[in-house]
């Protein structure tokens, strides 16, 4: 298993392991590109408007590539909603369970957070803590 490590510049330097592997981010591109591209856009960079209603009541799809608020949710909403869609949230993304299995699920979230610079991901990661959620490197064969 290959855990992505990175560093953050700063006065001092600090190594950045995620929770994630790169094989994870490798199976979650495909992923990404089929189910999430067509609305997020290839590069995660989703609609620049993403925080206005759109005619029909509904928010457009934001980025997740770091630059909105995909980096706010601890990693258990970011599994819900991608399961139950955001629908419930005044968006239109359909649901995926049933088309995507959890495994997938992770994966596809590695490859939208491996677009995330070491800044916001270690904001995010404090976050994800203080919401209960310490994360470990995953070291399952099956990844």
């Amino acid at each position: 298993m290959h855990i992505q490590k990175t560093t953050v510049p700063s006065e001092r330097t600090v190594a950045i392991e995620r929770w994630y592997s790169g094989d994870m981010v490798v199976r979650g591109e495909p992923l990404y590109q089929t189910h999430c591209a067509s609305c997020h856009k290839p590069d995660a960079s989703g609609s620049a408007n993403w925080k206005e209603m759109t005619a029909d009541d509904k928010y457009p799809p934001p980025p997740l590539n770091g630059t909105a608020h995909t980096w706010h949710h601890p990693l258990p909403a970011l599994r819900r909603t991608v399961r139950m869609g955001g629908i419930p949230l005044g968006g239109s993304m359909p649901a995926f369970a049933g088309k995507l299995s959890d495994q997938e699920i992770d994966n596809l979230l590695a490859w939208i957070q491996s677009h995330w610079s070491d800044q916001i991901y270690l904001v995010w990661d404090e976050r994800n803590r203080q919401a209960g959620n310490p994360l470990q490197p995953i070291a399952r064969a099956e990844q």
